[in-house]
């Protein structure tokens, strides 16, 4: 996927004027957070379960190598096969090795934000092998050839007049005056044209929610049947998992799944929980003849034992996004790569490198929302002004930036001098003012007053009235 990132602030110029964009927004803008709070408010010991699914994480991030030893040797013994990736290269290879070997014409894939990182689509159709995504939300943006803008519903940004567009233009073969009269007409069309697909790949590809030390088991979470139509019809089954997605047991397993619905969509379980442990055994009656599992590092063991190892705990829930302000302003395609929202924030950077990323930890208000409601308690704030810090250090900043904390710090310094200047320039600014009581631009605050009016100050500073209110003059 092409990285955008360093054009975050054009590119959220654009979608704020996008008006298609925005209608989408402001339909979908309070569903989640309402269905979060209800499924939350129903369940008493949610607090408690933070507090589980948080050391959880910690303790496998802080013993990995041994989880994932011992979840490879599972998987070996369960008769499933484990691919070793340290890079996006090494990943795309190893997936295309196992189709080519295998003749693959057709490849189906679930929903997978690690595909959407390592570029399968792309790499398989460069090989002559044709992807077809079977997740609803995944399936719009590959006949429009768009990339997701949220991590769990992919097509956040398109309204019911884009799907029913599109699919009239792409699905020439059906009748062009037929109605689409509910939300369920495009669903029973994509199922039915989805359906011989099903039947016809050679391979699925999936992600996985969760990989499990104790049984060598992948885990995903749906809320359509295409993911399992996608790993049990089949004859191979490839599973895209990054290296901090195992957990040590099934218990912890459960314990994380009872997080991850409520946090993402508010339900208590998603509609389909699916285990998938190696290839189909004697008897079984369905299910692939061979389970392989591609283990991405791709940049993650580089956060370990960092100030953003907390990342790594990161379920990929989405509650971040469906409550940030600005997420919910800009759209997912802002943040031009992967990983969009407060998540998207912090690990980008870590992936991609903060040269590429440094917008991405300054597009935050810090009101906190994110890690209020992050499922495994990540400081995602906290973890932005690590990048901060680390933009600031290799002078990526802009250079007025840098004069105007530079001049803001000498100032800090002497306090008295500082009450000095702040006390000329609230009075100048509030003369300045008048009766407007604002400014609609101002030199060297372009960046505000380009978008919005910047409010005047009234003409005392906080020290001049605190000191005020002591003496019992206010």
């Amino acid at each position: 996927m092409q990285i955008n990132s360093p054009r975050f602030k054009e590119r959220a110029t654009s979608e704020i004027a996008n008006a298609g964009l925005q209608k989408a927004l402001v339909r979908t803008r309070p569903r989640f957070p309402a269905s979060r709070s209800a499924a939350v408010e129903k369940l008493p010991e949610f607090e408690q379960l933070r507090d589980i699914g948080r050391e959880i994480k910690n303790h496998t991030l802080a013993n990995l190598d041994f989880y994932l030893e011992t979840w490879e040797r599972n998987v070996t013994n369960a008769g499933g096969h484990v691919h070793w990736a340290s890079t996006a290269d090494d990943a795309r290879a190893a997936v295309l090795a196992i189709c080519q070997r295998v003749g693959a014409k057709t490849v189906t894939k679930g929903k997978s934000m690690i595909s959407e990182e390592l570029a399968v689509n792309d790499h398989l159709e460069k090989h002559g092998i044709t992807p077809v995504e079977t997740d609803l939300g995944e399936y719009i943006l590959q006949i429009r050839d768009e990339s997701p803008s949220h991590i769990i519903a992919p097509a956040f940004h398109l309204n019911r007049e884009d799907w029913e567009e599109s699919f009239r233009k792409v699905h020439t073969g059906l009748d062009p005056n037929r109605v689409f009269a509910e939300r369920k007409d495009i669903m029973a069309e994509a199922r039915a044209l989805l359906r011989e697909k099903f039947l016809a790949a050679d391979v699925g590809i999936t992600g996985a929610n969760f990989l499990i030390a104790e049984t060598g088991s992948s885990v995903i979470v749906t809320n359509e049947g295409n993911g399992d139509l996608t790993q049990t019809l089949p004859k191979v089954h490839i599973v895209l998992a990054s290296i901090e997605k195992v957990v040590p047991t099934l218990e912890d397993a459960t314990n994380m799944l009872r997080l991850l619905a409520r946090s993402a969509t508010g339900q208590d379980m998603s509609v389909y929980t699916t285990f998938s442990t190696g290839a189909r055994r004697p008897g079984d009656l369905d299910g692939p003849e061979e389970y392989h599992v591609v283990v991405v590092d791709n940049g993650r063991s580089a956060m370990i034992g960092t100030e953003f190892q907390e990342m790594l705990r990161c379920i990929r829930c989405a509650a971040c996004m469906n409550h940030c302000p600005v997420y919910q302003t800009v759209g997912g395609h802002s943040y031009g790569w992967v990983y969009p929202g407060p998540m998207g924030s912090v690990l980008t950077p870590s992936l991609i490198g903060i040269d590429k990323a440094g917008h991405l930890p300054n597009a935050s208000t810090f009101c906190g929302k994110c890690e209020s409601v992050c499922p495994v308690k990540i400081p995602l704030p906290k973890l932005m002004r690590h990048w901060r810090e680390r933009e600031f250090e290799r002078h990526l900043t802009p250079g007025g930036v840098r004069s105007n904390l530079a001049l803001w710090g000498f100032l800090a310094k002497r306090p008295s001098l500082y009450r000095l200047v702040t006390r000329v320039a609230a009075k100048t600014l509030s003369l300045l003012a008048g009766k407007k009581g604002k400014f609609n631009a101002l030199p060297l605050a372009s960046g505000w007053t380009k978008g919005r009016d910047l409010p005047a100050p009234e003409g005392d500073t906080f020290f001049s009235r605190y000191a005020k209110q002591q003496r019992g003059d206010a």
